[in-house]
């Protein structure tokens, strides 16, 4: 397997990860709802609650940068947002020459706002995915009431994803083995490269139906049910319940000093 689901999750000893799963998924919902909530501008409390993940990063051995760097893969979808600066009305502060674009300060703040919000909202989903176990995620959704049919289509999800990503590189590398680059030959022409790339997604296709179907074969006869069953149910304890308070105790602070700021 080139595609290991075990990448995500990075085993550590400290008290993040031994803190019960529903704990996780409820904090990072919450840093999350308290991103997207802001209003436009309150820089402070962005950087409030960066610093809030960047600590809680190091405390869960992972180190500062961590969640910074896993966050910017998120940055290029974000970039959907670069005609707001042009589009929204307001004072121009620079106006593209022979074309009459003008970026607005109200455009400006706005963009800024919403990659703010993007990049921090990844970030409490790179902490969870790096401290929390699949199996564990999976049992703590269905714990919160998430229906099981929805929980089983997450992970189902999950999983296919590195099934299918391996399966790609397979035909990637059968593809090389059959149709060398010979010095002095020409390069196929696009026409030739186009064809063949439908035929893969063609047989793609058909080999991504036929795995599924041995995988889920693989899955009942281990047991499987359509839900996650864990050997050993987490609990909830007091220290459990005082890190969610704690939590949910600053994220309120913080979305007081950005509101009336």
């Amino acid at each position: 397997m080139h595609f290991d689901l075990t990448d995500i999750y990075q085993p550590r000893a400290g008290f993040i990860h031994d803190l019960d799963p529903r704990v996780k998924l409820l904090g990072a919902l919450f840093i999350i709802l308290t991103v997207v909530t802001l209003p436009q501008g309150a820089w402070f409390s962005f950087g409030l609650i960066l610093l809030l993940v960047v600590l809680l990063s190091k405390a869960a051995g992972l180190g500062l940068l961590y969640t910074i760097r896993g966050a910017f893969i998120a940055l290029p979808f974000a970039l959907a947002a670069i005609p707001i600066p042009f589009m929204t009305p307001g004072p121009a502060v620079w106006v593209v020459p022979g074309l009459g674009w003008a970026v607005t300060v109200s455009g400006l703040l706005r963009f800024g706002t919403i990659l703010l919000r993007t990049w921090l909202a990844v970030q409490a989903g790179v902490l969870l995915s790096a401290t929390t176990p699949v199996p564990q995620m999976l049992w703590g959704l269905k714990s919160l009431g998430l229906p099981r049919l929805l929980v089983a289509v997450i992970g189902f999800m999950i999983r296919y994803v590195f099934v299918l990503g391996d399966e790609v590189l397979r035909m990637l590398r059968a593809r090389a083995a059959r149709s060398p680059h010979l010095p002095g030959q020409r390069r196929p022409g696009v026409l030739w490269q186009g064809q063949m790339a439908g035929t893969m997604v063609g047989s793609f296709f058909l080999r991504s139906l036929e795995r599924s179907e041995r995988v889920y074969a693989a899955m009942a006869s281990r047991g499987y049910q359509g839900e996650v069953v864990l050997l050993q149910q987490p609990s909830m304890d007091r220290f459990d319940w005082a890190a969610l308070a704690l939590l949910a105790i600053t994220l309120s602070a913080v979305m007081t000093l950005g509101i009336w700021r």
